[in-house]
C-alpha cells in the first residue's frame, strides 16, 4: 500500500514537468522554427548577401543614411522600410551586413506570423504554410531587400491570425488584441493603401458582428501605422486628397486595368513589367500559379465541411482584397506586389495538400501523397530555377551601376556632386551624389537649379543609348561611362577632371 501510494505521489510529481516540457516545446514550435531558419540560410546562399541594392532600395536606404544624399521620395512610397533599415543604414555602408540583419529579421518575422494561427491550424499546416510562402522565388528574392511588400505579408498574416482568434474567441487575451495592433500597423507603416485593401474583410466583419473592441483595435493599428504618411501628406501636398492623387499618377493613373496577364509576364523573373510586354514564361512557370486559388478554394472546402468555415475564409477574403488592386486597378506589373495575397492563401493551400496526402484517420493515401510530393517537388524545381535566373540578372544590372559610379569618379564626378537623367537615383546613389529630375514620376529640380548648382559642384547628365541631351547640357563634356553617355557640366573652381577621351 505504502509502495502505492509511494508510486502515485511520484507520478503526479513527474507529471508537472512532462507537462512544462510539452508547453515548452509548443512554445518554439520546432517544425515551424525549422522552416524560418531553413528560409534565412536560403536567402543568403541563394540570393546572396553581396547582391547590390536595387533601384527602390536606394531610395528607402537614402532616407537614413548619413553616407548618401536622400533620393527624391514619390508619393506612393511610406517611410516603414527607411525605418526598418535604420538600425544598420544609419552608421554602416555595409550591404553585406544589412543583407543578413534583413534575411535574419525576415526568417525571424515569418516564424512569428505563422505562430499567430495557432489554435486554428495544426502546427504540421502552418509549417507547411510557412514551408510554401518561403520557397516562392519571389519570396526568397525579396526577403533580404529593403522593400515593403514581404513586410505587409508579414503584417496581414499577424492581422488576420490575431483577428480570426479573437473573433472565434479562442483567444481573449490582451496578447491577441495587441498582436491585431502591431499587425495593422506594421502593413500600414510599409504601404498603407495595401493595409487598408488587406483590411476591408475583417472591418466589414467587425462592423457586421458588432465587434467593437475589435474594430477600435484593427482601426487604431491602421491609424497608428499611416499616422506619419498622413501627415506629410498635408505638409508636402496639400492634403490627404491630394498625395493619393498625386500617387495616382506616378502609378500610371489607378482605375480600370486588367493586369492579371502583366502579373503572369513578371513571374519570369521581371522585377519591374512597365510597360508589359513581350511574351508569356513557359506553362511551367505559371502553372502553380493557375493552380492556387484552386487548392486554396479546396481548403475553403474542407473548412466548410468540417464546420470550420471562418478560420479558412477570413484569410481567403483578405488574400483577394489584397489582390484586387494590382490585378484589376494598375496599368504594370512586379511579382512582388502579390506578396500578402500568396502569405494569406499559404493556409488553406497548406491544409488542402495535407488532406489530399493523408487520410483524416493519418494514413497516407496511396495515389494523393505520390501527386502531392511529386508537384511540390517540380515547383521547387522552377522556384529555384526563376531564382537563380533572376538573381543573375538582377546582380549584373547592379554590378553595372557600380561601374558607371567608378568611371564618373574617374572622371571628376565626385560627393558632392549631382546627377540627372537616365537611370540618375540608383547610379546617383552608388556615385555617392544627389540625385535630380526635371520631368517624370521624379520631378524635383528644374534647369536653371540644375545650371546654378554646376557653378558650385560636379553635375553630370546621364543619357540612356539614342537619347539626346537636354538643352541645357548640350555645350557639356561628353564621356562615354559604361553603357551610357554622360555630359558633364564645366568644373567649378577648385574642382579638377579627366580630360575627355
Amino acid at each position: 500500500m505504502a509502495d502505492g501510494a509511494h508510486a502515485m505521489l511520484a507520478g503526479r510529481r513527474r507529471a508537472p514537468a512532462t507537462g512544462a516540457g510539452r508547453r515548452w516545446y509548443g512554445r518554439v514550435e520546432a517544425p515551424l522554427a525549422a522552416v524560418a531558419a531553413v528560409f534565412t540560410l536560403a536567402q543568403l546562399l541563394l540570393v546572396g548577401p553581396a547582391l547590390g541594392l536595387g533601384w527602390d532600395e536606394t531610395v528607402y536606404v537614402s532616407q537614413v543614411t548619413t553616407h548618401h544624399p536622400a533620393a527624391f521620395f514619390s508619393a506612393p512610397r511610406s517611410r516603414g522600410v527607411s525605418l526598418l533599415v535604420a538600425p544598420i543604414a544609419s552608421w554602416s555602408t555595409s550591404t553585406v551586413l544589412l543583407r543578413v540583419y534583413l534575411a535574419v529579421l525576415s526568417g525571424l518575422a515569418l516564424y512569428l506570423a505563422l505562430r499567430t494561427w495557432r489554435g486554428l491550424f495544426p502546427p504540421r499546416v502552418r509549417a507547411t504554410a510557412a514551408a510554401f510562402f518561403a520557397t516562392l522565388w519571389v519570396t526568397l528574392f525579396y526577403g533580404p531587400q529593403a522593400m515593403p511588400n514581404y513586410w505587409v505579408a508579414i503584417g496581414a498574416l499577424i492581422t488576420t491570425g490575431c483577428f480570426t482568434r479573437l473573433h472565434l474567441r479562442r483567444d481573449a487575451g490582451r496578447a491577441c488584441v495587441r498582436g491585431v495592433v502591431a499587425g495593422a500597423a506594421l502593413m500600414a507603416w510599409m504601404r498603407p493603401t495595401d493595409a487598408v485593401w488587406v483590411s476591408v474583410p475583417l472591418l466589414v466583419l467587425a462592423l457586421v458582428r458588432r465587434r467593437g473592441p475589435l474594430l477600435l483595435a484593427l482601426a487604431g493599428g491602421l491609424v497608428a501605422g499611416a499616422a506619419e504618411w498622413v501627415v506629410e501628406a498635408y505638409v508636402w501636398y496639400g492634403g490627404l486628397a491630394e498625395r493619393l492623387a498625386e500617387a495616382s499618377r506616378v502609378q500610371g493613373g489607378l482605375g480600370r486595368h486588367l493586369a492579371v496577364a502583366d502579373q503572369l509576364r513578371s513571374l519570369g523573373g521581371r522585377a519591374l513589367c512597365r510597360p508589359c510586354t513581350g511574351p508569356m514564361p513557359h506553362p511551367v512557370i505559371t502553372l502553380w500559379w493557375y493552380l492556387l486559388p484552386l487548392v486554396a478554394a479546396l481548403g475553403l472546402v474542407l473548412a466548410v465541411r468540417a464546420r470550420r468555415t471562418a478560420r479558412t475564409l477570413i484569410p481567403l477574403a483578405c488574400a483577394v482584397t489584397a489582390a484586387v488592386p494590382y490585378l484589376f486597378l494598375i496599368g504594370y506589373a512586379a511579382p512582388r506586389f502579390l506578396q500578402p495575397a500568396y502569405a494569406l492563401l499559404a493556409l488553406p493551400v497548406a491544409d488542402a495538400l495535407w488532406y489530399l496526402a493523408r487520410s483524416p484517420r493519418g494514413r497516407w493515401r496511396p495515389v494523393g501523397a505520390p501527386l502531392v510530393a511529386l508537384a511540390l517537388t517540380g515547383h521547387l524545381a522552377v522556384q529555384f530555377a526563376v531564382l537563380a535566373h533572376t538573381v543573375g540578372n538582377t546582380t549584373e544590372s547592379r554590378r553595372a551601376w557600380a561601374r558607371t559610379a567608378g568611371e564618373l569618379h574617374g572622371i571628376g564626378v565626385r560627393p558632392p556632386c549631382l546627377l540627372t537623367g537616365y537611370e540618375s537615383i540608383p547610379i546617383g546613389y552608388y556615385t555617392g551624389c544627389s540625385s535630380g529630375a526635371t520631368s517624370g514620376n521624379n520631378e524635383n529640380t528644374t534647369p536653371e537649379e540644375i545650371t546654378g548648382t554646376a557653378r558650385e559642384r560636379p553635375v553630370a547628365v546621364l543619357l540612356g543609348p539614342g537619347e539626346a541631351a537636354p538643352g541645357y547640357a548640350r555645350d557639356w563634356t561628353p564621356y562615354r561611362v559604361g553603357e551610357l553617355t554622360a555630359r558633364v557640366a564645366p568644373p567649378p573652381t577648385g574642382h579638377g577632371r579627366a580630360t575627355a577621351p
